[in-house]
């Protein structure tokens, strides 16, 4: 028996992502007055994403709860599309994305910070902080994934979505560059339009690996456990 339950963990991490959402909207910086906003950074992109994917969690639960032990067939359907949403949201946004954002800002910061996180920057977010939206995300979604199995779609499907997302974040920031002559992120106004373009079909290439990555691990937690069960329960008989 887990020490937490599943469902209050989800509770207190989606009140974490809150929490870090209004801290970091309150902070008054010059670039969430330009075009885009915040919304340009792939940082708040996936902090809301992961809020709504935790929302839609703690929804589950809910509905989980005040249906359980009911024989309404339309509850029944409404809550299997509620976590057929959920699944989907964790195999093809939540841990891709989570798990991209946190790995590509710190090993560019460990690199040179100055290129995704400028020392300007600290003047305005505090540490604890800049860790709620680089470095949490990635305890946060592997505790989801622990604690409850996730029904992947097949993966053409899913690495289609994927790619759909990546393509997409990747025409709003040059759609941003179009309109301000700034591009999002400085390391790329130090590169050639060339070597922008092997630059973002890498990252494409990795975020669908992370996909595949998440796939595996999470087919390894369940599966996995499952078969040591099973061979546990076949060696009491």
């Amino acid at each position: 028996m887990a020490l937490i339950p599943s469902q209050v963990l989800r509770v207190a991490i989606l009140l974490s992502y809150f929490s870090i959402l209004c801290n970091y909207k309150a902070i008054d910086m010059p670039a969430h007055q330009t075009y885009g906003g915040s919304w340009k950074f792939l940082t708040f992109i996936d902090l809301v994403i992961q809020a709504v994917f935790f929302g839609v969690c703690v929804l589950t639960d809910l509905s989980s709860l005040l249906t359980k032990g009911s024989e309404n067939q339309e509850q029944d359907r409404q809550l299997r599309k509620l976590i057929g949403l959920r699944d989907w949201m964790m195999a093809v946004l939540a841990f891709p994305v989570g798990v991209f954002v946190v790995t590509m800002f710190w090993a560019l910061y460990l690199y040179d910070r100055d290129l995704v996180y400028p020392r300007l920057l600290d003047n305005f977010i505090p540490q604890w902080l800049n860790h709620g939206m680089h470095t949490t995300v990635l305890p946060f979604i592997i505790i989801e994934m622990r604690t409850t199995r996730h029904q992947y779609p097949s993966r053409p499907c899913g690495l289609i979505a994927v790619c759909s997302f990546a393509v997409g974040y990747v025409i709003w920031m040059c759609w941003v560059n179009h309109v301000t002559g700034v591009w999002v992120y400085p390391m790329l106004e130090q590169i050639s339009p060339l070597a922008k373009v092997a630059f973002f079909s890498c990252l494409t290439v990795l975020i669908n690996i992370y996909y595949v990555l998440g796939e595996i691990l999470n087919s390894y937690i369940w599966d996995g456990s499952k078969c040591v069960l099973d061979t546990d329960k076949a060696k009491a008989d």
